[in-house]
């Protein structure tokens, strides 16, 4: 797979760093450099591009402008030199952040995060990357398989992760992330895929979704107050639409008296 992509900066040294970083870079293809965020909407708008490496700080229509006006589709890996843009960068929906200056190692990982995103949704599309929009529903996986297996491995941080179902607390979904709340963890384990997408990997008689954001594996439940799951300190909160399912999952496995 090869990613079409754009570099935007209104410095002229730092296009052709990042030029030449995408040209070494086997899984690439450069498209087109701007210097600056107006001059690439113009192209980007009847051209769109997989990903762009762009600038934040830029006279006119700064980075973050910019990303707001193209479709979703196009993945952006912000570079700047201010670190107090990081938050808002991910508040886009940015893949990553490249601080200036940039270094090949920190762009090669950046890109082939991007690179994972349109992997795992050509995957589950059955498409090229620019035809994932239009691509049709993922299709769920045999029940069977998933309730055989005691475990999964998931990406994460540029390794493959295994982790034992008995181990999840609960599963929460951000965008193209899921956050895995393991037991025992200080942190979350985050990758790179849809809650959909994993919800489709878990075993049916052990994990169900209570919110379009969360999913739960009961038997870890010890409290659940005023239509929320107390884990610790964190509340999951059970939505009406999932209820009902909710419920008639606990009187099935756990009846309630």
């Amino acid at each position: 797979m090869k990613l079409r992509c754009v570099v935007i900066d209104d410095e002229p040294l730092a296009v052709e760093l990042l030029e030449s970083y995408v040209r070494k870079t086997p899984f690439l293809e450069l498209a087109g450099s701007y210097g600056s965020g107006t001059a690439a909407f113009e192209s980007l708008r009847e051209d769109p591009v997989d990903l762009l490496f762009c600038d934040i700080q830029m006279p006119g229509l700064n980075g973050m402008e910019l990303s707001r006006m193209l479709p979703t589709e196009t993945r952006i890996i912000f570079t700047t030199a201010f670190s107090r843009y990081a938050v808002e960068g991910f508040r886009v929906n940015a893949v990553d952040y490249l601080l200036k200056p940039i270094a090949y190692t920190d762009f090669l990982a950046a890109a082939e995060k991007a690179l994972a995103w349109f992997e795992l949704n050509a995957r589950a599309a059955g498409a090229a990357p620019n035809a994932v929009a239009a691509a049709a529903p993922e299709k769920p996986a045999p029940a069977s398989s998933a309730s055989a297996a005691k475990s999964l491995f998931v990406k994460t941080e540029y390794r493959l992760q295994q982790i034992a179902f008995d181990s999840i607390l609960y599963i929460e979904g951000l965008k193209d992330y899921v956050k895995i709340h393991v037991k025992g963890e200080p942190r979350p384990v985050l990758s790179l895929m849809s809650l959909k997408s994993l919800e489709e990997q878990l075993p049916a008689d052990r994990f169900i979704r209570v919110h379009r954001s969360y999913i739960v594996q009961p038997s870890k439940i010890r409290t659940i107050e005023r239509n929320r799951i107390v884990f610790e300190k964190e509340y999951i909160p059970i939505s009406d639409n999932y209820r009902q399912a909710f419920f008639d999952f606990l009187a099935e496995h756990s009846p309630i008296v």
